[in-house]
């Protein structure tokens, strides 16, 4: 079958390629004028040049392909650049489910746990988890309102699934995304880690997933794609073992997380342009993200591979391209 699939330069989108292509289907691929190609390269793959926020780039692209995965997103954990990145998240999934239903395809929606109900370590979270808790940023707000889009045209006939992956590492991560996580505690001493945790994943395994929501999954069904829940000094300790340096020793305590964040947003307001740090990232790491995928295992067959073979093998590729 011949799949379209959006964000096809990005993590999961460039995995999801790579799966398609192995399990013997076509894949369609829109991407911007502008992006790289590398992550594309030696590909067999049929390129469409276009954008998601442009209507009728997209619905050229739907045309002629029995099913569309829609991962192309912009990920800002942050406070600035709301409306931007709602053109992109909302406006974008929009177009794209728009043309699914006009075409009758099958629409997969890449999203994410950031829009589910907050888990414990006691108690992960699923999919019928009530949606509160979680910090209003940018990227939270943003991919909520694309998910609103989705179920709205499900209930006018549109075939889509939603997909909520976990904290994702592996391979060909180009920009690089999740990756820059690891890459800075591997190339850098970092003494104080996060207080909360995270659900760390395979992005091979979310992938897989994703691919078997599409042949599989229940039409306006949502499916968790997580992984090991583990606090993020565990996973950073995990991280400098792999890269053979030295862990973080502590968490960061509440003057310092209120300091960082407060950091941030003074830089913000100064220059114009929000960094990494800022309070509404602080806030986000400082929660326990913790999520249970026993639906898509389930339903979907979908598999988790071992914590430590997933840093092990997105380091390898970080150092065999050049990023280290």
């Amino acid at each position: 079958m011949k799949v379209l699939v959006t964000g096809s330069t990005g993590l999961v989108g460039n995995n999801l390629v790579r799966a398609l292509l192995d399990q013997g289907h076509q894949a369609r691929v829109l991407v911007r004028s502008s992006a790289d190609p590398c992550p594309l390269e030696g590909l067999l793959v049929e390129c469409f040049k276009g954008d998601v926020r442009d209507r009728a780039s997209v619905r050229a692209a739907c045309q002629g392909v029995q099913a569309v995965i829609h991962a192309a997103a912009a990920i800002h954990l942050g406070w600035a650049r709301l409306e931007e990145v709602r053109g992109i998240n909302v406006g974008g999934t929009r177009h794209v489910a728009e043309a699914a239903l006009e075409m009758g395809i099958r629409m997969v929606h890449v999203s994410t746990v950031d829009t589910l109900g907050l888990g414990s370590p006691a108690a992960p979270a699923d999919e019928e988890t009530p949606a509160v808790g979680k910090v209003p940023c940018t990227y939270v707000v943003t991919k909520q309102e694309s998910e609103d889009v989705v179920r709205q045209l499900v209930s006018k006939g549109l075939d889509a699934v939603i997909v909520h992956p976990g904290f994702m590492l592996g391979p060909w991560d180009w920009k690089p995304s999740s990756g820059r996580m690891l890459l800075t505690v591997a190339k850098q001493f970092t003494p104080v880690a996060p207080t909360g945790g995270c659900s760390l994943c395979d992005v091979r395994d979310v992938a897989d997933g994703i691919l078997a929501a599409w042949q599989r999954g229940t039409c306006g069904r949502s499916y968790i794609l997580a992984g090991h829940n583990i606090r993020y000094i565990e996973a950073w300790r995990l991280f400098a073992e792999v890269a053979e340096g030295a862990g973080p020793w502590f968490c960061a305590g509440p003057l310092m997380r209120i300091i960082g964040g407060r950091f941030g947003d003074l830089r913000t307001r100064l220059t114009g342009r929000e960094p990494d740090l800022n309070s509404a990232a602080v806030a986000m790491s400082s929660q326990y993200h913790y999520y249970s995928s026993h639906r898509a295992e389930r339903e979907l067959g979908y598999q988790i591979r071992p914590a430590r073979e997933t840093v092990q093998d997105a380091w390898r590729w970080f150092c065999e391209h050049g990023y280290v």
